[in-house]
C-alpha cells in the first residue's frame, strides 16, 4: 500500500500517541500536532515530524495542506473560564484548518452520545463539531465515537487510597462497555490505514463486555490487593465540589455534572449493533494491572 501524509491533532495524548506510532510503523508520513515540545519529542523520537500548536490561536490551514487526512480531535481543559466556548473555539479551527486545505478524508475522536445536542455538558461540544464537519463538502468522516474510557477510573487512585472505597456519581446500576484508549488508538490507525470509508459515519466503539461500575471497582480491588473494595455513589453536588477542589473550573465542573447526571438518564449508551472490529480486545482484568502499577507508585 502506497504509504500516506496524515496530520494528528492532540497527537501526544493517550489515544493520539498510539495512533501516530501504529502509522509510523505501518510506513506512513505523520505530522504531530501538540502543545508541549517535550512530550512531541517522544513522538520525533519514533519518526513522526512534529509541530506545537495553540488550537485556541493558531490557523491550521499551513499544517493540514496535503494531507490524505487529518485525525480531529478536541483536547480536554479543565481550567478553561467556559467549556462550551473553548470547545467551539477548537473545533472551529480544526474545521477551517480542513476546509481551506480541502482536506478529503478525516477520522474525528467523538463519543458515545453525541447525538444529543444537549444535556450531556462536554459531549455536546462533540455533537457541535460532528455537525460542523458534516458540513464540509467533499470530505468523507468517520465520527468515532467510544464509549466510557477505562482510563477513567484513574482518576480514583487518591479517593481509594484517602477513604477506602472508589465512588463517582454514575448510579450503580448503570452499564457502560467500559474501553481501554489504546485499543481505540490502534482502531483509528485502521481507519486511516485503509481510507476505505465515504460520506459522513457514526461509529461506536466499545469494550469487549458490559460493565458497571461496581464490577470495575471489584476487578480493581482484587488487583491493588483489597478484595472487599466497595463503590460509593456520590451526589451531583459532592462531584462537583470534588472537581472544584481538583482545580476544575466552575464552567468544567458544571458542565461535568451535567453528563453524569445525563448517564445516570441513559444517554451515554451504545445504540448501534457493534462489528468485531469495533469491539475492544482489553478487558477490565487487564486494565486493573495497569491501575494497580498507578496505584503502587
Amino acid at each position: 500500500m502506497q504509504p500516506k501524509r496524515f496530520v494528528i491533532v492532540g497527537a501526544t495524548g493517550q489515544i493520539g500517541f498510539v495512533l501516530v506510532e501504529d502509522l509510523v510503523k505501518k510506513g506512513h508520513g505523520v505530522l504531530a500536532l501538540g502543545r508541549d515540545q517535550k512530550k512531541l519529542k517522544a513522538l520525533e523520537q519514533m519518526g513522526a515530524h512534529t509541530r506545537v500548536v495553540d488550537l485556541t490561536r493558531d490557523s491550521l490551514h499551513e499544517p493540514f495542506i496535503d494531507a490524505d487526512a487529518v485525525f480531529s480531535f478536541i483536547p480536554p481543559n479543565f481550567t478553561t473560564g467556559d467549556y462550551a466556548a473553548y470547545q467551539d473555539t477548537v473545533g472551529k479551527a480544526i474545521e477551517h484548518g480542513i476546509r481551506a486545505a480541502n482536506v478529503k478524508y478525516a477520522v474525528n475522536l467523538s463519543s458515545v452520545g453525541a447525538q444529543f445536542p444537549s444535556g450531556l455538558g462536554p459531549v455536546n461540544g462533540l455533537y457541535r463539531q460532528e455537525q460542523r464537519l458534516n458540513g464540509i463538502a467533499g470530505l468523507n468522516v468517520v465520527h468515532l465515537r467510544p464509549t466510557y474510557f477505562m482510563e477513567n477510573l484513574l482518576w480514583s487512585v487518591a479517593l481509594i487510597k484517602q477513604t477506602g472505597s472508589n465512588g463517582s456519581p454514575i448510579a450503580k446500576e448503570i452499564v457502560m462497555p467500559m474501553v481501554e484508549t489504546d485499543d481505540i488508538g490502534h482502531r483509528a490507525a485502521e481507519l486511516f490505514d485503509g481510507l476505505n470509508f465515504n460520506g459522513q459515519t457514526a461509529i461506536e466503539y466499545v469494550g469487549p463486555r458490559d460493565l458497571t461500575l461496581v464490577d470495575a471497582t471489584r476487578a480493581i480491588g482484587k488487583a491493588i490487593g483489597k478484595p472487599d473494595l466497595k463503590y460509593v455513589q456520590f451526589s451531583l453536588e459532592e462531584s462537583r465540589n470534588n472537581l472544584l477542589k481538583m482545580g476544575a473550573s466552575a464552567s468544567v465542573a458544571d458542565a461535568y455534572v451535567e453528563m453524569y447526571q445525563g448517564i445516570n438518564q441513559g444517554k451515554l449508551t451504545n445504540t448501534q449493533k457493534i462489528a468485531p472490529e469495533n469491539r475492544g480486545k482489553t478487558t477490565i482484568e487487564e486494565f486493573a494491572k495497569i491501575f494497580a502499577k498507578v496505584y503502587q507508585k
